[in-house]
């Protein structure tokens, strides 16, 4: 298991379209909003979904958690703090945290499994993908 220190920060604004009836940002959202600082996570260690996916390599969700401690609501400014934290074996787990003017709103976790593109079956990483976050590894 390789442990990672890295974190990337994005902002999202709540659309009209995200709220619910109570004013709220509709819980479902966040899969999207968690999505969204995964990807560009990702592109800011060099390496897109795209491309990933032009390889021959998917990226398919295996678990997803999330906590809600605060309601975000429509026009909010949200800061997504994404952190790539665990690679083992064919996973790899980001963590979350959705923020408003420094309130934590909701935290989440996912663990995503890279596969063949042909076969759907999980494979290690593409060697490419740890040479960019080689930097981030976390010595013990």
């Amino acid at each position: 298991m390789m442990r990672l220190n890295f974190e990337c920060s994005t902002s999202i604004r709540v659309r009209y379209g995200e709220t619910d009836q109570m004013g709220y940002c509709y819980y479902g959202n966040y899969a999207q909003f968690f999505e969204v600082g995964r990807v560009e996570a990702l592109r800011s260690v060099g390496l897109s979904y795209k491309a990933l996916e032009d390889s021959g390599v998917m990226l398919p969700v295996s678990r997803y958690e999330v906590d809600f401690l605060a309601p975000a609501f429509y026009d909010d400014l949200l800061e997504i703090k994404t952190k790539i934290t665990k690679i083992q074996g064919p996973k790899i787990t980001f963590e979350y945290e959705a923020l408003r003017d420094g309130l934590l709103l909701a935290r989440g976790m996912t663990v995503l499994v890279f596969v063949n593109k042909s076969s759907m079956r999980p494979i290690r990483p593409p060697q490419s993908f740890y040479n960019l976050v080689q930097s981030f590894l976390i010595t013990e």
